[in-house]
């Protein structure tokens, strides 16, 4: 029995994109679907009852983050991270994996798994693939991802080889020492950089194990965007069409579109809630750097054809009062206004399959937005 099952409603016709439903012990996530990251639960600037009435029904915690601060055996205590932060929808929590390597100078690697020093306090810890399952099943989320290695890009060839392979490694290990599958579903994790034979590689050994979703690892990493939607086509192909396929860290609305257009499923990125809190707005018009001297009389609405509360509210020129003057109000207007364009977004791109337009949609969204 799999905590988290999907289910495949339709196809577009001249694309690889897909409507489907993910259930998870939390509800049913319509997809493909854009998940709002709460790294140290809390999406930054919002509180969990916003997220419902703009229809997030899952979101995205960090393992690491968790881990140091404030402790997974507290979050446990506190009946699980559901209960902890106040939201009854579906949580998914990363390994943990892309922040240990992303420390660079204070981590070492080795085939237990990866030793580091807090970026709190300096404290030394080693993260492992059992001690990512045991913090992952103590905060209780739906879908836990595997511990992997993330290989920097570029990397060459045979270093992307053995870390993939270590990678599958860690999988097996993850898998044995997941201890709660009645309620949580483990996704493995597709590594092997720009390296297409890797690629197949690493699906071949992970699809293997037979897990309830996939990820795609690796990408948007700062690599040209030509190669990523390259690398992404081929990747997708190599997954079960039967399991949730999930492209990690990727938010920008040009991407999303890609992505979706080659049959991903789930996405995930800090892109709209960080932009926000530098002053940034996607729109239906391409980006609005609210500081900008332009909006200092302009009491407008940041997008005409957005219905989100800061839109219905407010104007361009008190954002930009708010922005300029440090309110944390800033970041609570642009914060909900970026999430709700991206959820919007989507559900308009899953009308679009559902109709077989997608690329009629896409087009049309170009055309406005121009890319990111």
């Amino acid at each position: 029995m799999t905590a988290v099952k999907y289910e495949l409603l339709t196809k577009d016709q001249r694309t690889k994109a897909r409507r489907g439903r993910i259930h998870t012990p939390h509800g049913s996530i319509e997809t493909p679907v854009f998940m709002p990251v709460g790294t140290a639960a809390t999406v930054k600037a919002m509180r969990p009852e916003e997220l419902k009435e703009m229809g997030a029904k899952i979101i995205l915690s960090n393992t690491y983050h968790l881990y140091l601060r404030p402790g997974h055996e507290i979050i446990k205590e506190a009946g699980g991270l559901h209960k902890f932060m106040n939201w009854d929808k579906a949580i998914l929590t990363d390994s943990g994996g892309f922040q240990v390597f992303s420390l660079g100078d204070i981590r070492k690697i080795t085939e237990e798994g990866v030793i580091f020093r807090s970026h709190i306090d300096g404290s030394k810890h080693m993260f492992s693939p059992e001690k990512s399952m045991e913090v992952q099943n103590a905060l209780g989320s739906d879908i836990i991802m595997a511990f992997d290695e993330c290989p920097p890009y570029p990397s060459d060839r045979s270093y992307v080889k053995n870390s993939l392979e270590r990678t599958t490694r860690w999988l097996r290990r993850c898998k044995e020492a997941h201890k709660n599958t009645e309620m949580q579903s483990l996704f493995g994790i597709m590594q092997g950089g720009m390296y297409k034979d890797l690629r197949y590689q690493s699906a071949m050994e992970i699809v293997e194990m037979d897990l309830p979703g996939y990820a795609i690892g690796g990408l948007s990493v700062g690599e040209p965007k030509e190669l990523m939607c390259e690398v992404l086509a081929y990747c997708v192909d190599y997954l079960p069409a039967d399991k949730p396929r999930y492209l990690m860290g990727v938010g920008s609305p040009d991407y999303l579109l890609e992505g979706v257009e080659q049959g991903v499923d789930m996405f995930d990125c800090v892109l709209p809630t960080r932009i926000a809190r530098n002053g940034t707005a996607m729109t239906s018009r391409g980006k609005v750097i609210i500081k900008n001297a332009a909006y200092e009389r302009d009491f407008n609405s940041l997008d005409p054809e957005c219905d989100c509360y800061t839109c219905k509210n407010y104007s361009k020129a008190y954002l930009r009062h708010l922005y300029k003057s440090n309110e944390i109000l800033s970041s609570m207007l642009l914060t909900n206004h970026n999430l709700y364009f991206l959820i919007k977004l989507m559900e308009n791109i899953r009308n679009a399959i559902e109709e077989d337009r997608f690329l009629e949609f896409k087009n049309e969204f170009y055309d406005k937005y121009g890319y990111f």
